[in-house]
């Protein structure tokens, strides 16, 4: 069993597959452009999917695909498969862009992805962008017409960006009444390529709250779970609304029973931080499977309490690298 030194269970394992992506949104990649990691730089699937069996072995059931966006890098589907595989991982999901999911929608679904996390900050065309910097909002809203049909369980993920959504919060708010989808509002972490929108820019969880209530009525509680988000529901509606509030309440950290490994085989044990356990290159040493072990399990008992700093030192890089 994985536990941390704060006795946090680890049950969920967060893996960026690629650091590529076919958006470049402003929260997320510097202005100057990015440099791609090499691709000897970055870890082949089967040596994911052996950190994917170790980590089973110590009780991780949850694993969730990440990015850069995860749709762009070939051969996702026989991952996907193998992971299926594995022994114990009972919960398999992924977060997308959107962008490339009307076409591949059908074949996730098959391959074994049951709930999808898709990042849509606006409702608005023009909006959309300018947040992204690419026209591809007509693409994601018909991958998510499509991914209802298909039957998956869905979040969608709303960075709240003061100036920017101010005026959707409701809007989004009202797609839940009538379709079975989680719309989360997640306040903007103003840490990496974000913090150049400043703290004025973070718009808090109980504001948008607020908004719409005000709209809405009073908005009534619904099981959270073991995730970082407050979920509420407008009465009698069929969807849910999450909160997520890293910048107002650590309760978001205190929750945490997650671990990252990223494109480039870091194991990252809290968002906020630059540090990472170095994975890929012991693999490629030839470190034992036993010693990996170890490893993993010996790095997860110095996993924070918390990583969030209130002094402005926010900073675990680009988020494309990160998984989120």
């Amino acid at each position: 069993m994985l536990i941390d030194g704060f006795s946090r269970k680890i049950r969920y394992l967060r893996i960026s597959i690629t650091d590529r992506c076919n958006l470049r949104c402003r929260y997320c990649m510097p202005e100057e452009g990015v440099e791609w990691l090499p691709h000897e730089g970055i870890m082949r699937y089967e040596e994911m999917l052996r950190v994917i069996r170790i980590c089973s072995e110590m009780g991780v059931d949850k694993v969730r695909l990440t990015g850069g966006e995860p749709l762009v890098r070939k051969g996702l589907l026989g991952f996907i498969e193998s992971i299926r595989e594995i022994k114990g991982i009972n919960d398999l999901s992924l977060t997308t862009n959107g962008v490339l999911l009307f076409e591949a929608a059908q074949s996730l679904k098959l391959a074994g992805i049951t709930r999808l996390n898709i990042s849509l900050d606006t409702l608005d065309k023009e909006k959309y962008s300018y947040i992204t910097k690419v026209d591809a909002f007509d693409s994601v809203m018909n991958g998510i017409e499509k991914s209802i049909e298909l039957g998956f369980i869905i979040k969608i993920n709303v960075v709240a960006i003061a100036g920017f959504n101010d005026d959707e919060i409701s809007g989004f708010a009202r797609r839940t009444i009538d379709n079975n989808i989680e719309i989360r509002f997640i306040e903007l972490m103003p840490m990496g390529c974000a913090a150049r929108f400043g703290n004025g820019c973070v718009f808090r969880a109980n504001e948008l709250k607020g908004i719409i209530e005000s709209e809405l009525g009073i908005l009534e509680p619904s099981a959270s779970g073991l995730g970082p988000a407050k979920v509420y529901k407008i009465k009698g509606a069929k969807g849910k609304i999450g909160f997520i509030d890293p910048m107002t309440e650590h309760s978001f950290c205190r929750r945490c029973n997650r671990i990252r490994l990223t494109a480039s085989g870091q194991l990252k044990l809290c968002l906020f931080s630059e540090d990472g356990i170095d994975l890929l290159n012991a693999m490629r040493k030839g470190i034992s499977d036993k010693e990996l072990s170890s490893l993993i399990m010996e790095s997860v008992k110095l996993k924070p309490s918390h990583g969030i700093q209130i002094d402005g030192k926010n900073g675990s890089g680009a988020m494309n690298r990160i998984g989120g």
